[in-house]
C-alpha cells in the first residue's frame, strides 16, 4: 500500500507539472504572435521606404518636369505619413512596439518562478518617420529627390536592424516552445505509464477481493448444508 501511494503521489506530481509545462507553451506561443505582431508592421514600413526611393529615383531625373515631379512628391507624402502611421498604431493588446516606449517583457516560458523560466527583451524600437530621418524629404525638385535617396537608404537599414532584433527574438521563442512540446510529451508518457500501473494493481486488488468472498460463500454454503446431511441419516 505504501508504494501505491507513492506510485500515486509521483504521479499526481508529473500531472501538476505537465499542466504548468502546457500553460508555459502557450505563453511562448503568445509572445510569439506579440513578436510577429510588430514584424508585420515592420515589413509594410519597409515596403513603403522602398516605394518611396523608387519615387525620389524617378523625380531625380530631369525627363520629369516640375509638374510631373509634384505628381510623384503627392504620393511620396501619403505615404510618409503613412509610415509614420503605422509606427505609431502598432498595438499588441494596450502596448505600443514600434513608438519607442522603452519597455521591458519578461515571458514566463518555464513552470517555475526562476529566471531559467523566463525570456527578457527589452524594446525601444523607433520606426516613427521623425526617428528614421523621412519626414520633411521632399521630391518637388531634382535635387531634393537625389538628396533623399541617402536618408531613405539609412532609414531602411534601421527597419532591418529592428527587424533584425525581433527575428531573433521569435527564434529563441520558437526554440523554447519546441523544447516544452518534446518535454511535455515525454512527462504525459510518465504519468500515463504510472497512472496505468496504479490502474492495473487496482483492478488486480478488486478482483483478488471478489474471488475472496466467492470462496467464502462456497465454505459458509457447505458448512450449512452438513447439519442437513446429518439429519437426513439420522431420519
Amino acid at each position: 500500500p505504501n508504494a501505491n501511494n507513492a506510485s500515486r503521489a509521483i504521479a499526481e506530481g508529473l500531472k501538476a507539472q505537465q499542466s504548468s509545462l502546457e500553460t508555459a507553451q502557450r505563453n511562448s506561443e503568445d509572445a510569439i504572435s506579440f513578436v510577429q505582431t510588430a514584424e508585420g508592421s515592420l515589413n509594410e514600413q519597409n515596403n513603403i521606404l522602398i516605394r518611396q526611393r523608387e519615387l525620389a529615383v524617378q523625380a531625380a531625373s530631369d525627363t520629369y518636369s516640375d509638374t510631373e515631379r509634384e505628381f510623384l512628391n503627392k504620393e511620396f507624402q501619403q505615404l510618409g505619413e503613412e509610415l509614420d502611421r503605422i509606427a505609431q498604431s502598432t498595438y499588441f493588446g494596450s502596448t505600443p512596439l514600434l513608438n519607442g516606449k522603452r519597455q521591458t517583457f519578461d515571458f514566463q516560458v518555464g513552470g517555475d518562478g526562476t529566471s531559467q523560466s523566463r525570456i527578457q527583451f527589452d524594446n525601444d524600437a523607433d520606426t516613427t518617420a521623425s526617428n528614421l530621418g523621412t519626414d520633411g524629404l521632399d521630391l518637388s525638385d531634382s535635387s531634393g529627390a537625389r538628396s533623399s535617396l541617402a536618408d531613405l537608404d539609412k532609414a531602411i537599414q534601421q527597419i532591418n536592424g529592428v527587424r533584425a532584433t525581433f527575428g531573433s527574438v521569435q527564434s529563441r521563442l520558437e526554440t523554447a516552445s519546441n523544447f516544452l512540446g518534446g518535454h511535455i510529451e515525454a512527462i504525459a508518457s510518465a504519468h500515463s505509464r504510472m497512472a496505468d500501473t496504479d490502474v492495473a494493481d487496482a483492478v488486480s486488488r478488486a478482483r483478488k477481493g471478489q474471488v475472496l468472498q466467492q470462496y467464502q460463500a462456497a465454505v459458509l454454503e457447505q458448512a450449512n448444508e452438513v447439519p442437513a446431511v446429518a439429519l437426513r441419516l439420522v431420519a
